[in-house]
């Protein structure tokens, strides 16, 4: 438990400390508030390309989805945590310095407008360490290996995410990259964080004999809640990916000049 606690609260802000560092000097054109945020999305897609690499490990480790165990699925929960501490006062920088005063203090009115902006980010953070985590570690006992892999692998679309927001940031939303990039955010995210629940319910019933719709009455109660609040904000974000993507294809091309 101790160590990859102490690896992730080093490697984190150290690999941010370092993609700042680096951009800095690579981009000097750029402003620190672009290798602030460019940084913060960088350490983002690592953490999601470990969580991801470790998720299909487990899954492809484990052949009994209930009772099978790997060392990865406890371990890297552990290793979690400090980038969880750590992303929230990333955004809380990002917010600082998108204020475009650098030179004023960390204000209660930027807090606020920090906590008002980002709140749903924040209870997502807080579910994680607050509730996911004990669960994780604790509360589930020897079972359900399979099922934290499952739920690792839903990080698959963060760098698509990540890329879209770099691209934003550096205002080139009118390249092919920007429109390639929204699809493939939009069907990783698509297949890793929604379609994941029922493949979870899927491999369940195989390994069970049962259908899916039989999975949802044998297992119990509170694994449904849990599951349903688990995919509830997966929903809310991808309905706004999905208007964004609308607006980006339906945009009207420019007109010439006459």
């Amino acid at each position: 438990m101790l160590l990859p606690l102490a690896w992730g609260s080093l490697f984190f802000p150290g690999l941010f400390g370092l993609c700042t560092w680096g951009l800095r000097r690579a981009r000097p054109a750029w402003t620190h508030s672009d290798c602030v945020m460019i940084s913060t999305r960088l350490v983002s897609s690592v953490q999601a390309v470990l969580a991801t690499g470790s998720g299909i490990i487990i899954i492809r480790s484990c052949r009994n989805v209930v009772s099978d165990r790997h060392w990865l699925a406890r371990e890297y929960v552990w290793f979690l945590i400090p980038y969880m501490i750590y992303d929230v006062y990333a955004m809380y920088l990002c917010e600082w310095y998108r204020t475009g005063d650098q030179n004023s203090r960390h204000s209660l009115t930027i807090f606020r407008n920090f906590l008002s902006k980002n709140r749903l980010m924040i209870t997502h953070h807080a579910v994680i360490l607050f509730v996911l985590v004990p669960v994780a570690q604790r509360l589930r006992g020897e079972l359900g290996d399979f099922f934290v892999g499952c739920i690792f692998t839903a990080e698959l679309s963060t760098p698509f995410v990540s890329l879209g927001r770099v691209l934003i940031q550096l205002k080139q939303q009118h390249t092919l990259l920007y429109k390639v990039n929204g699809i493939l955010t939009l069907t990783t995210f698509f297949s890793c964080r929604i379609l994941l629940f029922p493949f979870m319910y899927w491999s369940y019933g195989r390994q069970q004999g049962l259908s899916l719709l039989q999975v949802l009455f044998s297992i119990p109660y509170h694994c449904n809640v849990a599951n349903a609040i688990l995919i509830a904000p997966q929903i809310y974000w991808f309905s706004l990916l999905c208007k964004k993507a609308a607006l980006l294809f339906d945009a009207p091309p420019t007109k010439k000049d006459g």
